[in-house]
């Protein structure tokens, strides 16, 4: 049995696997890694410097989260997302993370707010990356970002799934993005001004601003792609006014030391129903 050096960390058996899925990922959400690209475990295993197995593995993976397509005798294919690929993927993220908001007013949050070092650590390099225009850095900052923030959701399930519609809405806009000659000012960078939203448990404030991230996204990649916001059903969802009161922690449990104690709003009059609601 081998023994593990000082200060080094045993290798899990799936640790390769995870690594090259994790950095075949991050080249797809890039754009470094094109859509309509192949390549075979052979390929993939001779670029990583490791054997077949993990790097089969990693594929099959990837291709069972519907990241890749299995092509007969061809090896493995980066989808083509087309626009209408792109509505349905940013349809379903813009209701989930509307219905999840407006649920967690119903229910006593179970956040654990000691993450919100974490978070502000997530979004200042998220924000640094954003106005720097640096898309190669900027794709994993902002995932890690969100995954954080969907922490705030209080339902894992609803966070894995909006992490894979994230990286899939990456895959789509990566390419366009990548095409722009100047790309400062172009990527929204509010991610402190989120934290700070819940950090004072302004649930509607938080609300508000992903909604406004959502809309940021979406005029851009219709800019972007020449395409139309009529096409856009979830307009109305995302210009309402959020609903619903503020998560308080359970009793007993620590809030974040000099976060504002959030004052009661004046109940707002319910938006009339548009095409999105």
């Amino acid at each position: 049995m081998a023994v593990v050096g000082q200060g080094r960390s045993a290798i899990q058996r799936n640790s390769l696997r995870e690594q090259i899925a994790g950095a075949l990922r991050e080249e797809m959400m890039a754009g470094r890694l094109a859509a309509g690209s192949n390549f075979t475990v052979k390929e993939i295993a001779e670029l990583y410097g490791v054997s077949a197995t993990p790097a089969r593995e990693a594929l099959v993976d990837l291709a069972a989260q519907g990241l890749l397509r299995t092509e007969h005798h061809r090896g493995f294919t980066v989808p083509v997302l087309l626009w209408a690929d792109f509505l349905e993927i940013f349809e379903a993220r813009a209701m989930l993370t509307d219905s999840a908001f407006r649920q967690l007013g119903l229910r006593v949050s179970r956040y654990d707010w000691s993450r919100l070092t974490s978070l502000r650590r997530r979004a200042d390099a998220a924000v640094r990356a954003a106005r720097a225009g640096q898309l190669d850095v900027m794709v994993g900052c902002d995932r890690r970002f969100w995954q954080e923030v969907s922490g705030f959701l209080d339902n894992g399930r609803i966070a894995d799934y909006l992490d894979w519609l994230r990286v899939q809405s990456w895959m789509f806009a990566a390419p366009y993005l990548r095409d722009r000659s100047e790309p400062t000012g172009v990527y929204w960078d509010r991610h402190l001004e989120l934290v700070e939203l819940i950090a004072s448990r302004d649930l509607a404030g938080a609300h508000r601003m992903v909604n406004e991230y959502n809309l940021h996204s979406i005029r851009l990649l219709a800019g972007l792609t020449g395409e139309s916001l009529e096409q856009v059903s979830v307009l109305a969802l995302l210009t309402a006014e959020p609903t619903g009161t503020a998560p308080e922690p359970a009793a007993g449990e620590p809030g974040d030391e000099g976060a504002p104690v959030p004052q009661p709003r004046a109940e707002q009059p319910a938006p009339p129903p548009g095409p999105g609601r």
